[in-house]
Order: C-alpha cells, then structure tokens, then sequence
C-alpha cells in the first residue's frame, strides 16, 4: 500500500510593521527644525516664568552670534564627517588664525586683506597637512588631528601668555553690524552654508564625499580618487575654522590663542553634526540639518544664561539632548533596514 508525502505548508512571512503616513516626511532634517521650535516654545515659557523674554531683539542677537562661530565650524566639520573623518585640531586652529590676523593687522586698516589672505593660507595649510597624513600615511583621523591640535597647542602656549595684535576698527565692523536683529556675520555664515549646501548636493565634488563616507573601497573601484577627496575636505573644514578665527577677532578686537579651546567648539561642532542628522560613520547628512544643529545649541546656551544655569548642569542638559537625537536617528534607521 502506497503512501502520499503531504508537505508541510511554509510558514507565511510575518507582516511588516505598519507606521503611520505622516512619518514619512519626517526626515532627520525636518526632525531637528521641529526640535528647534519645540526648543524656543520651551525656552521662551521658561525665560519668561524667570521674567525675561528669550525672543525680544537681544535674544535674538545673543541666539546668532553664538550660532555664527559654532556654525562656522560646524560647516567645514560636516564635510570631514561626511567622508568618514573627524577633525579635532579646529578649536586651537581658531585660535591661531585669530592670532595671525590680528598680528598681521597690527591696527592698519590698510592691512585687513593681506591678513585675511595670509590667515586663510595657514589655515588651508593645516588643513592640507591633516589631509595628508590621513591619506599617505594612513593615520586614523582621529589621531591625525589630535596630533596636529597638540602641535599648535605647544606652538600657542610656548609663543603667547594672552590676547596679542590689534584689529583695525574697520574690520571689526564683522563682528558687530547688523542688518535689523541680524548680525551681518550671521548672514555671512549662511551664505557659506548655502555655497557648501550647493557643492554637496549639486556638484561633483560633493558627490564624491558622499560615496567616500559611504563605502571607501568601493569608491575607489569606481573609480573615484579617494585620496584627493578626504583632502579636500580636510582644506574645507580648516578654511572653515580660519574664517571662524577672523569673525573671533573681529569681535574680541585682537587675536586670542584659546578663544576656540574655551568654547569647545571641537566637539561642540561634531556635536552641533550629529544633532543634525549627519552620521558620524559618513555617507549621509548634510549642512541644512547642521545648522539646525548648530541654533539649537546656541538656543540652550542663551536659555542657560538667561536663567543662570551653571556649567555642569548646562554639560549634562547638551549631553542629554545630543544622547537622545542620536538614539533617535538610530532607531529610525533600524526600523527602515527592517
């Protein structure tokens, strides 16, 4: 008597999950934008339950004058970082550049734009070398830079006890005129934003960074010099940090060698990329969310100040902030791959 096999029927796959329409527009970037308001709602309820407003015209100011040197350098950041690189020189490269302007200034007007050329040449240099050691001797970013912030560090501390140079009274226009309550150094560093906004998103070089960060190997099978790309945005971020350290010396009216060191803006830029959805690991992000990034921390500080916060606990409330967006992201990225 003869028997028939019965196969078993395959178990149906499990259905993916079902999320809401609505969320589909909701990009890191839009993410970090309604942060930023849900942010300035906050502040504003609780500067004002202290008394003060946080949007009148002095707010406002304070708001973009702290986000125009962190968004200075935040921008050249998120170039390394979107190639898959870090640079931590930035904070004590300000400082130099600062030094170097103002020093070459010396108080002559008529030596404003020999400075600027010559403060903008030290910081392509740094920026060529760092990318150079990355590239050719294949020294993790991260060491590379640190390296070079330790070198001009010794540099700073063996050279200068203080502020040093003088800024001519016509350059330092920069740092305080305004159009209304914006600065006009704001709507310079937005001009940058929207030139690198351009040359990631429309040009080839911009292409080129975004396959780097991605996969390197693979870049370089298609044909792409690598090299020649993570240099590139190693000469971008410290040109970004030389215009960071001129904007400082306009406001201080002299050259300071730790003006960047005080302020973290090292890590406060790689934080102020991250916040804005920008993944550290490279090949995703880009400068609208950065600057996003960049008036939320800025928001903080002016918040933090307005209600007399002190240090450790403003610390402890970035940190905070800058721990969540990033679990966010990464959930989100993990629900898509699924």
């Amino acid at each position: 008597m003869s028997t028939t096999a019965v196969r078993p029927r395959p178990a149906a796959a499990p259905r993916p999950e079902r999320r809401p329409k609505w969320t589909s527009w909701l990009s890191p970037t839009v993410a970090v934008y309604l942060a930023l308001v849900l942010v300035l709602v906050a502040g504003s309820v609780v500067v004002g339950a202290r008394g003060g407003v946080l949007l009148d015209q002095g707010g406002i100011l304070n708001i973009l004058t702290r986000a125009t040197a962190l968004g200075l350098v935040a921008i050249g950041q998120t170039m390394v970082i979107l190639a898959g690189k870090l640079d931590l020189s930035v904070a004590y490269l300000i400082g130099l550049c600062s030094l170097v302007a103002a020093e070459t200034m010396a108080g002559d007007p008529a030596r404003i734009v020999p400075a600027v050329l010559l403060t903008l040449a030290v910081a392509a240099g740094v920026g060529l070398v760092n990318g150079l050691i990355v590239t050719r001797l294949k020294v993790n970013a991260f060491i590379a830079t640190l390296g070079m912030a330790l070198v001009i560090r010794g540099y700073l501390e063996n050279g200068y006890t203080g502020p040093a140079g003088d800024v001519p009274r016509a350059f330092q226009h920069l740092g305080y005129d305004r159009i209304g309550p914006v600065p006009v150094s704001t709507l310079l560093m937005l001009g940058l934003a929207a030139l690198a906004w351009w040359y990631l998103t429309r040009g080839r070089g911009g292409y080129h960074l975004y396959a780097v960060g991605g996969d390197e190997d693979v870049a370089r099978l298609s044909g792409i010099r690598t090299g020649r790309v993570v240099v590139t945005a190693h000469v971008l971020c410290s040109l970004a940090a030389g215009l960071a350290g001129l904007f400082l010396a306009s406001r201080l009216g002299s050259g300071a060698p730790y003006v960047g060191v005080d302020a973290g803006y090292d890590l406060e830029s790689i934080a102020a990329v991250v916040l804005g959805g920008t993944l550290l690991a490279g090949g995703r992000g880009g400068v609208v969310g950065t600057i996003g990034g960049v008036l939320i921390l800025a928001t903080l500080d002016t918040i933090f100040d307005d209600i007399g916060l002190n240090s450790f606990v403003k610390d402890v409330v970035r940190g905070v902030v800058l721990i969540v967006a990033v679990a966010l992201y990464a959930r989100r990225r993990m629900r898509r791959a699924a």
